[in-house]
């Protein structure tokens, strides 16, 4: 039996996966805004990049988890990555007129605090992700990328999108829109939990 080394190194596949990620953050926003978010081709480009980022996120979490690669940049890393790209994703859409901004303030204010709260009490109190936030996590990824997709949904874009059929473009676009809302909802909720979490331990240490 070889003895694990002690430390990880930073350079592994699950790392490498994250930078990745970050690095896909601005080509993804450069795909969604092109023409102003008119144009399908770069649309599905788009939504192509956001559905590997997810997938992605998916696969270095567990890679991490299931072969020991699990390091201090990882676990700063990674909720970043995640982060920028939801984050993208809401910014891009609400700037194409596809979610309204005050969604994509109150998810992103939400998201960064509970981040950067989470990064900060890293080294004293840890907080294992709730089933909320997984529900959440899912709910957004899935309704961002459905208002990727060029759906053709009212006269907004002039019609510009002719992929999918009128009544079925309207029916997913305003599926995702639901989808988004619930999102909404167990981005604050789960929001709620962390701090009620991150409180309770504190509370537990000064005893």
């Amino acid at each position: 039996m070889t003895t694990e080394q002690e430390q990880v190194s930073n350079l592994n596949i699950a790392n490498v996966l994250t930078v990745l990620r970050i690095a896909l953050v601005p080509v993804f926003g450069w795909a969604l805004l092109q023409d102003g978010g008119d144009s399908p081709g770069w649309r599905w480009i788009a939504f192509g990049i956001f559905a590997v980022a997810m997938i992605t996120d998916k696969v270095d979490g567990d890679l991490a988890r299931k072969h020991g690669l699990v390091t201090d940049f990882g676990k700063i890393a990674d909720p970043i990555a995640d982060k920028a790209m939801t984050g993208m994703a809401l910014i891009g859409l609400s700037i194409v007129g596809d979610i309204w901004w005050w969604v994509t303030v109150v998810v992103l204010l939400r998201e960064w605090s509970v981040t950067l709260l989470r990064l900060s009490v890293l080294k004293s109190v840890v907080i294992p992700a709730a089933q909320s936030g997984k529900i959440k996590t899912v709910l957004q990824a899935f309704a961002l990328a459905g208002l990727l997709w060029p759906l053709p949904h009212g006269d907004a874009h002039g019609g510009a999108f002719d992929f999918w059929p009128g009544p079925l473009g309207e029916v997913l676009f305003y599926l995702s829109q639901i989808m988004l809302a619930g999102a909404v909802v167990m981005t604050m909720w789960s929001g709620w939990e962390f701090v009620r979490e991150v409180r309770k331990q504190r509370g537990s240490h000064h005893h």
